[in-house]
């Protein structure tokens, strides 16, 4: 995706964890923030204390959704997204993309990846890897101040 297009419509989950979301839930009223990791990332889940830790710093201000895209034939098993989820910690709802339907969508190739959205829903910044987290914060404190 390239900066201010628009937040994709969310469908196409093979299931979903901590409830499902529309792209009308995750738009309108604040920024969102959406991230996608993988059951067999060691990256995803040594990072994912830090945006849990965002996640909750911001709760009430900005939605967050996780999007798990299977990087290998095991992380297709949803008992072990679930699992995995379960031990990180995730309370924000998981998009389990089993056919990369959403992965496409995003264009996205990376995990851990981070798309952080505007109220309106256009793209406003884009990080991936194991420092992402760090400067995605530092644009979550700018869309907000908006």
């Amino acid at each position: 995706m390239k900066l201010h297009e628009p937040m994709p419509e969310l469908n196409g989950a093979t299931g979903w964890l901590n409830g499902e979301v529309t792209r009308a839930d995750l738009v309108g009223d604040k920024p969102a923030l959406v991230h996608f990791w993988s059951a067999s990332c060691e990256v995803c889940k040594e990072t994912m204390p830090e945006v849990n830790a965002l996640r909750d710093k911001h709760k009430g201000e900005l939605n967050v959704l996780a999007v798990h895209m299977p990087l290998t034939p095991a992380d297709q098993k949803e008992e072990k997204v679930q699992e995995t989820a379960e031990k990180a910690g995730m309370t924000q709802p998981v998009f389990i993309d089993g056919d990369l339907k959403l992965t496409d969508r995003f264009e996205n190739q990376y995990a851990p990846a981070y798309y952080l959205f505007d109220k309106t829903g256009q793209l406003r910044h884009y990080q991936a890897g194991r420092t992402a987290v760090s400067m995605v914060e530092d644009r979550v404190e700018h869309v907000l101040g908006e």
